[in-house]
């Protein structure tokens, strides 16, 4: 970065520009860090580029399909330009092809050494993608910072010749290990191929001529095998293949998938890079005046960092505690606490205060209290409000250096400029004026909404979170942590990278709708002179008829359309385990979701199979009726009692509970009808079911109601079979049994989706009205087995036949 004031960083930069004719890019050097001019061959037109790929020998569609990607494009005009070759070309296909490696695999955080590595490929110091590949490890584990020449040479084979003995003499070691001889002697040349593939690997077999090689290793088979018999040249028998049902390539897509799909279940956390992979280039800032930051960690920062951690996989959670936390904040504390666990690390809580008119003591308490119900044990909490003391001194540090001012614009003339891309009027005021101003906000000597600290970005720039950020504002407001201490506050923008940084965080990750942050969040900490973590985004959760955008959440809260934060029909964490689920089931739908950055918008069903499949192992079986019919059985005495056994765990236990059963049963109304039918197994008249853990019972006649038509009791006998029937029902006691076997009274509420639409937010601003009417039954009167009346509120159970119940925190005396 070229420190000083704006104006003089703009004719410093321009002031190293070089000729942008012959080269494509330039380096401008300070002390500190390295701006990288913009490439005018990025401009160039299509159709001019390929003729310039062209002229280094690559091929004419391969030419063109390098101009297909912008980027990569101007790193390829950018090494052609450097290489000396824009103007004469390059005759030498090998070479070429070389060049085309370097732009697209030299590591981007070690662009300062870029020019050594070309020179080397057109002084035939690097004469193969083998040494290229030595060199660019060496590379991405140094950055910016000098080379080491001896270990630089040694990475890419510098120098290495090996000659025709050399060769002879590793064939002759190889051969000798690991029963290697033997295997060639049985499997003679069908042995061979991958023999070849190890040995290419083998020492400095690497930076062997690939011919030479090649025919030392083929003469030094034949001298140990002979020459290829009969049996040797024969082709091996081919398999008879069966028809294909689809064709190969969808089979091999599938397979892919399939793999890939495999491999994420077994480790979600596979592909996220090591703490001391953290000084590759995190972030690009293309600035509107031509000048381009490359922010990454130097190894001297890196360095320093391990130090710190031991190299400790850190990461957060940090909610801000303006609301309950959700289903997409499951995901997150999947990732977050998953993967620091994953490797040993730690995962801190952090509450991300800054607003303190949005937060309240009740969302932080509730946040800690989920976080454990979910499993996750946090390192340490934290408060974004911790380290206020410390985000003021680099405020004022920022001010000092030139990168923040105070502004005096409204919210609103702050939008207008921003949209039009106007720097603000007071931008350039003195540092030694912002100072006393800012001085001044602290104390609280300026109103609230008449200033505020504003970072010195890019108001030009292609990304809006690069105009001019706000990093402080006024607020007399008490915070509900830090109290009454301040009045200024801190922005997420201006909090978040830095407390990033000061918690030593190895991995920030975020969802999707922040990446466009990227570039304000790096060029904070690259002007401050800060740590940076590596940040990495994935794609939010979204489900299928329900939302979970807070300020929605909220207006669902606030405004009565449901009951509750903890509504069982939200998807807050606190309304999915009032609904009855685990945080076994959460987890395991968030590791199915995966960790992508793919769009995600999951059907209902899918979180409720995970649900099933845990309440399915824990989930007790008990006999409940939701809608009651009696049944009476006319063959026994009015006194008749019969005590039964029924199974907790059907088919998977041997536990049991008593059930009482006497002259009347309830039994659900649908498990009667009047007239039998086809695939029905209910009761009817005339017809014979089992109940449940008890006996065979026929019906032989019904009542119904005179003036509805309802029937309002079934008449039954108790029947001998000697084959069971089909149809078996649940049931529950009357109210006349012994008072440990009557039934429980209940009201049951019956949940469904929460809106219409599977996608809310297609909805558009008339979204309440989307609202299903029917996502709440409420049925009165439904009758439980005897053992509810034990039963204790958030204890989940299985109507058989029913369904999975939750025992509501509602639960009283009286219901």
């Amino acid at each position: 970065l070229l420190v000083g004031a704006p104006g003089e960083q703009q004719t410093n930069a321009l002031a190293c520009r070089r000729d942008t004719r012959t080269h494509a890019a330039t380096l401008c050097e300070d002390s500190t860090r390295v701006v990288v001019m913009a490439s005018s061959a990025s401009s160039s037109d299509p159709s001019a580029l390929v003729e310039l790929f062209k002229s280094i020998s690559i091929d004419e569609k391969l030419a063109k399909s390098s101009v297909q990607n912008a980027k990569f494009a101007a790193n390829l005009a950018t090494v052609i330009a450097a290489a000396g070759c824009a103007e004469t070309g390059l005759d030498d296909r090998k070479r070429g092809n070389l060049l085309y490696t370097v732009a697209g695999k030299h590591p981007s955080n070690a662009l300062a050494h870029r020019d050594r590595v070309i020179g080397d490929v057109m002084r035939g110091d690097l004469k193969t993608s083998q040494q290229l590949d030595g060199v660019f490890e060496y590379l991405k584990a140094v950055g910016e910072e000098p080379l080491d020449d001896a270990r630089y040479r040694e990475a890419g084979g510098v120098g290495v010749v090996v000659t025709e003995a050399d060769v002879e003499a590793a064939f002759d070691r190889v051969v000798s290990e690991g029963g290697q001889r033997q295997k060639l002697l049985e499997e003679r040349y069908r042995a061979v191929a991958t023999l070849l593939k190890g040995f290419r690997d083998f020492g400095v077999m690497k930076w062997a001529d690939g011919k030479t090689l090649k025919a030392t290793f083929d003469r030094k088979v034949e001298e140990l095998l002979g020459p290829k018999t009969e049996a040797d040249l024969a082709k091996p028998a081919k398999k008879k293949k069966k028809p294909k049902a689809k064709p190969a390539e969808d089979k091999a897509a599938r397979g892919e998938r399939e793999e890939e799909e495999r491999r994420r279940a077994a480790d979600p956390y596979a592909f996220f890079s090591k703490p001391e992979e953290n000084n590759v280039v995190h972030t690009t800032v293309n600035f509107s005046d031509g000048r381009v930051m490359r922010i990454s960690n130097t190894k001297r920062e890196l360095d320093a960092y391990l130090g710190r951690t031991g190299g400790k996989y850190l990461t957060r959670f940090p909610p801000e505690p303006n609301g309950y936390l959700h289903l997409g904040h499951a995901k997150a504390m999947f990732i977050d606490f998953g993967l620091a666990a994953k490797h040993d690390g730690s995962c801190y809580l952090r509450y991300d205060d800054t607003n303190p008119t949005a937060e309240k003591t009740e969302y932080i308490s509730h946040i800690q209290e989920i976080v454990e119900w979910m499993g996750w044990k946090p390192f340490r909490v934290t408060y974004s409000s911790d380290y206020f003391e410390r985000l003021y001194e680099l405020a004022v540090r920022l001010i000092e250096s030139g990168h923040a001012y105070v502004c005096h614009q409204t919210g609103d003339e702050i939008s207008e400029y921003r949209e039009q891309k106007r720097n603000s009027p007071w931008r350039d005021r003195p540092a030694e004026e912002s100072l006393r101003l800012f001085q001044r906000m602290r104390l609280g000597l300026v109103d609230e909404g008449t200033a505020t600290l504003r970072m010195r970005m890019d108001m030009q720039n292609e990304n809006f979170n690069m105009y001019d950020l706000i990093a402080y504002r006024i607020k007399f407001a008490r915070h509900p942590h830090a109290g009454d201490e301040w009045c200024i506050y801190p922005s997420y923008d201006f909090t978040h990278c830095i407390v990033d940084s000061l918690e030593d965080i190895s991995h920030s990750l975020c969802t999707l709708e922040f990446e466009p942050r990227r570039a304000s969040y790096y060029w904070l900490l690259e002007v401050l002179g800060l740590y940076k973590p590596v940040v990495w985004e994935y794609s939010r959760l979204n489900m299928e008829h329900n939302v979970m955008s807070k300020r929605k959440l909220n207006r669902l809260v606030t405004e009565g359309h449901v009951n509750g934060w903890d509504d069982p029909r939200l998807l807050t964490l606190a309304g999915l385990r009032r609904r009855g689920y685990t945080a076994t089931a959460i987890n395991s739908f968030c590791r199915d979701s995966g960790i992508t950055k793919n769009d995600q918008q999951f059907p209902y069903h899918k979180l409720e199979h995970h649900a099933r499949s845990n309440l399915d192992e824990i989930a007790p079986r008990r006999l409940g009726v939701l809608r009651p019919l009696k049944v009476a059985i006319e063959n026994v005495a009015p006194d008749f009692l019969e005590v039964v056994k029924a199974k907790v765990f059907p088919g998977r236990s041997d536990e049991t509970y008593e059930l009482g059963i006497g002259k009347f049963v309830y039994i659900e109304k649908s498990d009667f009808r009047q007239e039998d039918q086809k695939g029905y197994y209910g009761l009817a008249l005339g017809k014979t079911v089992m109940l449940r853990y008890a006996f065979a019972v026929k019906c032989v006649g019904f009542e119904t109601c005179k003036e509805t038509g309802e029937v309002v009791l079934v008449r039954c006998e108790r029947v001998e079979v000697k084959k069971p029937p089909k149809g078996v029902i649940h049931w529950v006691g009357s109210e006349s049994l012994p008072e440990q076997y009557r039934p429980v009274k209940a009201e049951a509420r019956l949940y469904d989706y929460l809106f219409n639409a599977e996608d809310v937010a297609e909805v558009g601003d008339d979204w309440l009205a989307d609202m299903n009417q029917n996502s709440l039954e409420i049925v009165e009167g439904a009758l439980l087995g005897p053992t509810f009346r034990d039963a204790q509120p958030g204890q989940v159970f299985q109507l058989e036949r029913a369904g999975y119940f939750c025992v509501d925190k509602d639960t009283d005396g009286n219901r």
